[in-house]
């Protein structure tokens, strides 16, 4: 599930965007100008940030994020504006796309989906996608929402291979097998170790892609 951070002060129109939104399947949270490098930091970092410039003007708190924070490790940014800041005002320099109040819910997720498409890879067979976490097997790359996700070589291999038989239950020796090989000395405890590291990386309090199989081994869950 997409979590979308509304930056601004809170009104009528922002607080029912968030409802909507939260009824079409996003969560949808808001902090004052000043506080939005939560959604960069913290357990639930944001996968888009609707920035209301309608009640908060470009203050020097955006501005300094749009301009201090690499694009890559920015999300996916869409400003709210009325029709006089559109005649008057430029699009700032680290939106990825606008919106003019007053709009319905259903044209922001359009904006959403939209957005986060450009930072993601296309849908081929070469891409696996569950919930908002997106497998790149050809160029090994995996993201959640739009933002990449550093993973070592085995900790891919682990993914990939569990991700690609989604619901199959693998023994930690099948696992230990596939990934490091025949050869490997090491135990099963190697492959716990990493699929550890790997939870921590791409799971959160509200996703599970990885399940346990007691006593025998894992599975990647398709519905997390």
């Amino acid at each position: 599930m997409q979590r979308v951070l509304f930056v601004g002060q809170q009104s009528e129109a922002t607080e029912a965007l968030s409802r909507e939104l939260e009824a079409a399947g996003y969560r949808a949270a808001t902090c004052l100008p000043g506080r939005e490098d939560t959604a960069l930091v913290g357990e639930e970092p944001a996968d888009v940030l609707v920035v209301d410039l309608t009640s908060t003007g470009e203050e020097p708190s955006l501005r300094r994020l749009w301009q201090e924070t690499r694009r890559d490790d920015l999300p996916p940014t869409i400003v709210l504006l009325d029709r006089e800041q559109l005649a008057h005002s430029d699009l700032p320099a680290g939106a990825d796309d606008f919106l003019v109040l007053p709009a319905s819910a259903a044209e922001l997720a359009a904006r959403i989906r939209q957005t986060l498409r450009r930072r993601v890879p296309l849908a081929s067979d070469d891409v696996l996608r569950c919930g908002s976490l997106t497998v790149d097997l050809a160029n090994y790359k995996v993201f959640l929402g739009s933002k990449p996700v550093n993973l070592t070589y085995k900790e891919f291999e682990l993914l990939r291979l569990l991700a690609s038989n989604a619901d199959k239950v693998f023994t930690r020796e099948t696992l230990l097998n596939r990934v490091w090989g025949y050869d490997f000395y090491g135990g099963a405890r190697t492959v716990d170790v990493h699929i550890r590291r790997l939870r921590s990386k791409i799971e959160d309090s509200h996703h599970t892609y990885i399940e346990t199989v007691r006593n025998v081994g894992y599975r990647f869950n398709a519905r997390p």
